[in-house]
């Protein structure tokens, strides 16, 4: 008996463990091959006796350490061609990164053709020779600008249907531009190589900057092809579309004169009845200024994005006698009472599940944010009690503060400080299309959920643990000037009335809240995980009126991509031109997916997340980050001259 299982065990491990350890010798000759072929400034640590996966300087393998699943090496002092089977032979290879460097000699076709290549990075060096025709299917990002690559665009790239980036700017490719049909590509740059003949429309939809530099390329966004470089074609008949009967000028004369009196009596009718109108919506406008000032009601602009709407008037239900019965919390500078808050201009910031935000405009010239609350389902001594609370809770750097409240039975109003800087959910959505948009990087990105979730982190520990947000969302993360992240809408879910109807499965909600109708920390938890996964993806799990309109239930949507590894589709294109990152985005995801969890049990706490989300980004990491890789972070960015 014990003889058979330790043949069992022989067996397993035989079939398991072997291969594994055959795999990673395999990847560790085909490193040590490629640096013994390439010259180097910058001495690598790469010897058959040290661990590859753990002490290698830029090799990153897979999570049981079996294979090289990258290699970042940017700005090394490589110099010399990349020699046959060596790398090219890591079959499992997802990520190279050897830009800024001094390689030479032909793009490696082995290299290209990897099956499991995703991200290549090659720009900045002096590779040569024709532009390849074979590519790996997977490729997500294809970078060899700034060589002296030649040759024609092979048609063959049509075939990289998950391609989002394809930059060969400053080559020497030549011919036309092929067709390309890629329905997922985003950035595209052909500047500056030797192109010719008109931009297919395929490509017509990216800007100028993709095409200039190539001097007999044209067509839209370029300037229109002249005739001359277009095929001239056969001369055929002339045909002229069949034009009504023109009556003769002795007819058309006497209908002039029996038409010009109506006309110009119509033109006086209509100014007349133009005027009234004015007229009438001047004195309509002066009664309102006048009922206004005598009430002591708000007077105000609305943001209404061009729709009839009312001026926002949140002081209608204030009671005469507690006009001035706005109650500070203690630090707060303000100097203001009820009564100026209800004479400020104001203007409508948004509406949402627990009221209507205003931003308040002071004689003073102070500007504070006003949130009307609506549907609030407890009495005036728990509301005041809560706000105690809450006033608590926001003494913490990632958290907004709350400078005042007012109560009345019809009334409900809280102040807090106006942030300029505007909501995260601006910054990662707001003018995606719009020419010169700066948008979030990957280390802002990071900061700003890690700020994020310290902020809940804090509710929950400040509060015990009946306290929770029950409302994260990335229009609920405002940032402060230095890109800070600071959590809004805090402890206002206990007030309220839950909605009756809720979708299913659209939004930030946790299944068991939808249900339930019953937030808890751990919904809260899945709220933020549904927050990263879109700070990940750039899609919003959301519908607001009238824009993103491509709204999808973002756990499921990453679930089923990952599901098929398609990992590197899942993330936003606009990360794409960063290089370096691509673990610690599956590593961020990985937290995003574990706080999305179905099952409330198998969501971490905040506190957890928040060390997983710091163990991403050690120091350590920032030092390894050389200034020549921060300059070249963003490949897109390249200033043209």
């Amino acid at each position: 008996m014990k003889s058979q299982s330790s043949i069992a065990a022989l067996l397993l491990f035989l079939l398991f463990v072997l291969p594994v350890i055959s795999d990673l010798n395999s990847d560790r000759e085909a490193l040590l091959d490629f640096a013994a072929s390439i010259f180097h400034t910058t001495k690598l640590n790469w010897n058959a006796e040290t661990p590859v996966c753990s002490s290698w300087i830029g090799i990153t393998c897979n999570l049981n350490k079996s294979r090289v699943i990258a290699i970042h090496l940017p700005g090394s002092g490589l110099f010399g061609s990349i020699p046959a089977n060596s790398i090219g032979k890591l079959d499992a290879l997802r990520v190279l990164s050897l830009r800024s460097n001094l390689l030479n000699g032909n793009l490696p076709s082995d290299i290209l053709s990897i099956p499991s290549l995703q991200f290549l990075y090659l720009q900045h060096n002096n590779f040569t020779g024709a532009f390849p025709s074979f590519f790996s299917h997977k490729l997500v990002v294809l970078d060899i600008s700034f060589n002296n690559i030649s040759g024609n665009i092979p048609t063959t790239i049509q075939n990289l249907t998950r391609l989002a980036l394809l930059n060969l700017q400053h080559n020497s490719i030549s011919g036309a531009i092929p067709k390309l049909y890629l329905p997922r590509l985003k950035l595209l740059n052909f500047s500056y190589n030797k192109l010719n003949g008109s931009i297919p429309s395929s490509l017509q939809k990216y800007p100028s900057s993709s095409f200039v530099g190539n001097s007999h390329l044209c067509g839209p966004p370029l300037n229109h092809c002249s005739i001359a470089s277009s095929p001239t074609p056969s001369p055929s008949p002339t045909y002229f579309p069949s034009s009504p009967i023109v009556p003769q000028n002795h007819n058309a004369s006497p209908n002039r004169k029996i038409l010009g009196p109506y006309f110009f009596i119509v033109l006086a009718i209509g100014g007349a009845a133009v005027l009234f109108f004015f007229v009438v919506v001047f004195f309509l406008c002066c009664f309102k200024k006048t009922k206004t000032h005598g009430s002591g009601m708000l007077k105000g602009k609305a943001s209404t994005g061009g729709k009839n709407e009312k001026p926002p008037d949140f002081g209608s239900g204030v009671q005469e006698a507690e006009k001035n019965k706005l109650f500070f919390f203690q630090g707060c500078s303000y100097t203001f009472d009820l009564e100026d808050l209800l004479r400020a201009s104001a203007e409508i910031l948004g509406k949402g599940s627990n009221g209507t935000t205003y931003k308040a405009v002071l004689e003073e010239g102070n500007t504070v944010v006003v949130k009307r609350l609506k549907e609030v389902i407890v009495g005036k001594k728990d509301f005041e009690q809560h706000m105690e609370v809450v006033a608590r809770i926001g003494q913490h750097p990632n958290v907004v503060p709350l400078r005042a409240y007012y109560y009345s039975k019809d009334e409900k109003l809280i102040v807090y400080n106006y942030m300029p800087a505007g909501s995260l959910f601006l910054r990662l959505h707001g003018n995606r299309d719009a020419a010169g948009r700066n948008p979030l990087n990957w280390d802002s990105r990071v900061k700003l959920c890690l700020g994020t979730a310290k902020g809940i982190a804090h509710i929950h520990s400040e509060g015990g643990a009946k306290c929770i947000h029950g409302n994260i969302k990335s229009s609920n993360v405002l940032l402060t000037q230095d890109l800070e992240a600071s959590v809004s809408d805090v402890g206002l879910a206990p007030l309220m009335n839950f909605p009756a109807s809720m979708s299913r499965t659209i939004g930030y909600r946790a299944p068991e809240a939808i249900d339930t109708r019953k937030i808890t920390q751990k919904s809260d938890v899945y709220s933020f995980g549904v927050l990263l996964l879109e700070m990940l993806t750039g899609k919003t799990p959301l519908r607001y009126p009238g824009q993103y309109d491509e709204v999808i239930d973002l756990p499921r949507w990453v679930r089923s991509v990952v599901r098929e590894e398609w990992t590197a589709e899942v993330f936003d294109v606009e990360l794409m031109r960063e290089q370096q990152i691509e673990e610690e985005m599956v590593q961020m995801l990985q937290i995003a997916l574990a706080c999305v969890s179905k099952l409330p049990d198998s969501r971490p706490n905040m506190d957890e997340v928040v060390r997983m989300i710091e163990e991403i980004r050690q120091p350590a990491d920032f030092k390894t980050r050389t200034s020549s890789d921060q300059s070249e972070s963003n490949v897109s960015n390249v200033q043209t001259p």
